[in-house]
């Protein structure tokens, strides 16, 4: 079998590392990604610090998502042809200049969305929507709680749940940052540098549904804004891992915490995942009635200033590496 080579990154020592490496030619349902823009998440920050390894028999590459163009393709690839451009939703392997993945994870970029777009966008929105109608099966009407609120995540969440009718409060860091989601319609928002949520939150009139990427002791304010029959899920652990919780609170009102990861999901759901975004999200970014939210293009020489900013959760929305192309 005739092998390639390419160049990526790896974690090494807390930094990342560029590496050469071999990849196959595609099997079976695979295609190969000429990688153009490669998404940046705080899960790459997480794998660099040594916290967060790749799944078993991921590659050791960062990065979680990308945008480029298909140069080959598996004999049982049926979607997908060489010259198509598309984005990926990768357990990883996207700090690269080429990727091999199975076509279920791949999409057709959207009409009218950029290459760089398409980098930003699996990410965040498959992990809106598969939190918000898979995980926490939020109904129209139902009132949302967003943490991060300026995070690629919830934003995209933040415009789906828009679209479907769901009031939402936001948390964040900064007023700007506030004012940003009022913008894309968040109804209320709070600052947590002024202290605890739960009386804004209350004074809004709770949340049914509350997606929590911090934890920590997030959890036990979440629980006291939580409605009858609501659902906490758990994306990150910003905040730390150990938490206190209430379980008289939990079983009376029958409140349901839920830890949800998408890395690890396995084909099936990941291919269903990516399938729901073509057929409900797609549409509505085509038409501009959702938007990707970028804080920024790096070019792959300022990778370290771009990874810089995450980590000082300087950002609106995400990241983006543009790879040079000789």
């Amino acid at each position: 079998m005739s092998t390639h080579t390419a160049v990526g990154f790896r974690a090494q020592d807390g930094e990342p590392q560029r590496v050469q490496f071999n990849y196959a030619a595609p099997t079976t349902d695979e295609v190969v990604i000429a990688i153009s823009h490669s998404g940046m998440n705080r899960a790459d920050l997480m794998q660099l610090a040594g916290h967060y390894p790749p799944p078993p028999g991921a590659s050791e590459i960062l990065g979680l998502e990308a945008s480029g163009k298909v140069i080959a393709v598996g004999p049982a690839v049926s979607r997908l042809q060489p010259g198509d451009e598309v984005c990926a939703l990768l357990a990883a392997g996207g700090y690269a200049d080429h990727v091999v993945v199975s076509e279920q994870q791949v999409a057709k970029l959207p009409r009218g969305i950029s290459a760089a777009q398409g980098a930003a966008l699996c990410e965040a929105f498959a992990t809106a929507w598969f939190n918000l109608y898979e995980v926490a099966g939020i109904q129209p009407h139902e009132r949302l709680l967003l943490h991060a609120g300026a995070s690629s995540v919830s934003l995209a969440a933040l415009q789906l749940a828009k679209h479907n009718h769901n009031p939402v409060f936001v948390t964040a860091g900064t007023d700007e940052k506030i004012a940003f989601c009022q913008q894309l319609g968040a109804e209320a928002g709070w600052n947590r540098r002024q202290g605890s949520f739960v009386e804004a939150v209350k004074n809004w009139g709770g949340a049914d549904v509350i997606i929590d990427p911090v934890a920590g002791d997030y959890l036990a304010q979440d629980q006291q804004v939580l409605l009858q029959d609501g659902r906490i899920v758990v994306l990150g652990l910003m905040g730390g891992r150990e938490a206190t919780i209430d379980a008289g609170r939990l079983l009376m009102k029958r409140q349901r915490i839920q830890g949800s990861t998408l890395r690890n999901q396995p084909l099936p759901v990941k291919a269903k995942i990516m399938r729901a975004l073509e057929q409900h999200v797609w549409p509505l970014l085509a038409s501009g009635r959702c938007q990707v939210m970028i804080e920024k293009v790096y070019p792959l020489s300022e990778m370290k200033q771009a990874l810089t900013q995450m980590r000082r959760n300087e950002t609106q929305g995400k990241l983006v590496l543009a790879w040079e192309k000789s």
